[in-house]
C-alpha cells in the first residue's frame, strides 16, 4: 500500500506519526503537570490558612496586651493594639471562614471559635470600661478571676485543632505532590525514549521506501531533462523571432496614435469653429428679428399715420361744408346790408344811424367773405398736402412689406445656417469622440503589444534560463542518482 504513496504522502506520515508521538507524550505530561500544579495549590492553600490561623491567634494576643497595659497603666496609648486588633479580628475570621468552605470539620469548629471569641473580646471590653470607671484594684481582682484565661485557654484549644488538621492536610498533600512529580519525570522519561524510537524505526522504513521510490523517478528525471533542454533551445529561438516582430509591430501603432491623435485634435478645432460659427448666426438672426419687430412698429406707425391722414382729409372736407355755409352766410348778410342801406337812405335822419349800422355789416360780411375764401384755400392746400402724404405712405407701407419679406428670409437663412452648424458641431464632435476612442484603443493595443513584446523578451531570457536550469538538472539529476543508488557512482 505503500508503494503507491506520492512523496508528499510519506513526508506528510512520517512527520504525522512523530507528532502524534509528540501529543500522546505531551498529553501524558500535560495531565501529570497539571496535577502536580493543582497539588501545589492545595499545598499553598493549607499553608495559607496555617497563616490565617497564627494572625487571627496573634491578634487576639495584641488585643489581650493593649487591655493589660491600659489596665495597668491606665494610659490610651496602651489601647493602640487593642483598637487594631478589634478592625483585624473580624477581617481575618472572615478570610479563613472563607478559605475553609470546602472543608466541614473547619467550619464546625470556626461556629465554636466565634462565640468564644466574641466573649473574649466582650470580656477585654468590660476590664477597659470597668478601669476607666472604677480603677486600678477592682478591676486586677476580676483580671484575678482567671474568665479572661479560660477564654483565651479555649479559643488556642481551637485554633491548635484547626492547625493539627490543616498540617495533616499539608503533609497528605505534600506526599500526593511528590508522589505526582515522580510519575510526570517517569512519563516524560519513558514516553520520550519510547517516541524517540518508534520515531527512528519508521524514518528508517520511510527512508527505505523512498530510496526505491525516487531512484525510479532520479531515472525519468534524466530523460525528460534532455527533451526539455531540446524544447527549451527551440523556444529561445522563436522567442528571439516573436521580440523582434513585436518591436516592429509597436512602432507602427506608435505612428498610428500619433496620427488619430492628428485627426482628434483637428476634428476637436473644427468642433470649436463650427460653434463659434453657430454662435455668431444666432446673434445675427436675434438682431434679424429685432430689426423684424422694429419693421414691424414701423408698419404699425404708417399705417397709424395714414388712418390720421385719411382723417385730417375727411374732417377738411367737413370744414369745406362749413365754410361754404358761412360764405354763404356772408353773402345773404351783405344783401341784407346793402338792403338796409338803401332803406335807411330812404328814411332820412331818422334811419342815419341805422345806415351806419348797416354799413358795418356789410364790411363784416365781406370780411367774413374774405377770410372763408382764404381758409377754403388754406384746406384745398392741406388736402393736397394730405393726399400727397397718404401716397407717400402707401409707398413707404410698400417699402416696409418688402423689407419685412427680405427680413424674413434672411432671418430663415440664419436659422437653417444655425442648423447646419449644429449639424456640423455635432458630426465634428461624433467624429473626435470617435478618434478619441479609436486613440484609446490604438493605446490599448500599443500597451498589450508592448506587453506582448515585454513577454516576449522575458520569455527569451526565461527560455535562456529554462535551458540554464534544465543543464543544471541534468545534472542535480546525475548528482542525485549517485546518492540514492551508491551503485551508480561507477
Amino acid at each position: 500500500m505503500t508503494g503507491q504513496w506520492t512523496f508528499g504522502t510519506r513526508l506528510g506520515v512520517g512527520f504525522g506519526f512523530a507528532g502524534l508521538v509528540l501529543l500522546i507524550i505531551g498529553t501524558a505530561g500535560y495531565y501529570s503537570t497539571h496535577r502536580l500544579i493543582e497539588n501545589d495549590k492545595r499545598v499553598n492553600h493549607s499553608h495559607q490558612v496555617r497563616r490565617e490561623l497564627a494572625d487571627l491567634q496573634s491578634e487576639l494576643k495584641d488585643a489581650e496586651t493593649g487591655q493589660r497595659g491600659f489596665v495597668i497603666t491606665g494610659k490610651e496609648s496602651y489601647l493602640a493594639p487593642y483598637q487594631s486588633a478589634l478592625e483585624q479580628i473580624k477581617i481575618t475570621f472572615d478570610r479563613v471562614r472563607s478559605l475553609t468552605t470546602d472543608n466541614v470539620d473547619q467550619q464546625r469548629r470556626l461556629d465554636k471559635l466565634l462565640p468564644l471569641m466574641e466573649s473574649k473580646l466582650a470580656e477585654l471590653k468590660r476590664t477597659i470600661d470597668q478601669r476607666r470607671k472604677d480603677g486600678f484594684e477592682p478591676t486586677a481582682k476580676v483580671i484575678a478571676e482567671d474568665q479572661g484565661k479560660e477564654l483565651m485557654d479555649s479559643i488556642r484549644r481551637v485554633v491548635a485543632e484547626m492547625d493539627r488538621q490543616e498540617q495533616d492536610l499539608l503533609d497528605a498533600r505534600s506526599a500526593e505532590a511528590e508522589a505526582t512529580a515522580s510519575a510526570t519525570k517517569a512519563v516524560i522519561l519513558w514516553g520520550s525514549l519510547v517516541g524517540v524510537a518508534l520515531v527512528a524505526l519508521f524514518g528508517w522504513y520511510m527512508v527505505a521506501s523512498l530510496r526505491r521510490q525516487i531512484g525510479s523517478a532520479v531515472q525519468h528525471i534524466q530523460s525528460s531533462s534532455n527533451e526539455l533542454q531540446a524544447a527549451a533551445t527551440q523556444q529561445t529561438t522563436v522567442s528571439r523571432e516573436q521580440a523582434a516582430s513585436m518591436s516592429e509591430i509597436a512602432t507602427t501603432i506608435k505612428e498610428l496614435v500619433a496620427t488619430a491623435r492628428q485627426i482628434a485634435e483637428s476634428a476637436q478645432r473644427v468642433a470649436g469653429i463650427a460653434e463659434d460659427t453657430a454662435r455668431g448666426a444666432r446673434t445675427g438672426d436675434q438682431t434679424l428679428k429685432g430689426a423684424q419687430d422694429a419693421v414691424a412698429n414701423i408698419r404699425g406707425q404708417v399705417d397709424l399715420i395714414v388712418s390720421h391722414m385719411l382723417d385730417l382729409g375727411r374732417k377738411s372736407q367737413q370744414i369745406g361744408g362749413i365754410l361754404e355755409v358761412i360764405n354763404e352766410l356772408a353773402e345773404q348778410t351783405n344783401i341784407l346790408a346793402i338792403n338796409a342801406s338803401i332803406e335807411a337812405a330812404g328814411a332820412g335822419d331818422a334811419g342815419r344811424r341805422f345806415g351806419v349800422v348797416a354799413d358795418e355789416i356789410r364790411k363784416l360780411a365781406d370780411r367774413v367773405g374774405g377770410s372763408t375764401k382764404d381758409i377754403k384755400s388754406l384746406i384745398e392746400e392741406i388736402r393736397g398736402a394730405v393726399h400727397t402724404t397718404v401716397m407717400a405712405t402707401e409707398t413707404g407701407s410698400k417699402a416696409v412689406d418688402v423689407g419685412t419679406r427680405q427680413i424674413r428670409d434672411v432671418s430663415a437663412g440664419f436659422q437653417q445656417i444655425v442648423r447646419l452648424v449644429e449639424t456640423t458641431t455635432e458630426a465634428a464632435r461624433e467624429i473626435e469622440l470617435s478618434t478619441k476612442q479609436q486613440t484609446t484603443a490604438v493605446e490599448q493595443v500599443n500597451e498589450a503589444i508592448a506587453n506582448i513584446a515585454q513577454a516576449s523578451r522575458e520569455s527569451e531570457v526565461s527560455s535562456t534560463q529554462t535551458l540554464q536550469t534544465v543543464t543544471e538538472l541534468t545534472g542535480l539529476s546525475r548528482n542525485l542518482a549517485r546518492l540514492v543508488q551508491p551503485q551508480a557512482r561507477a
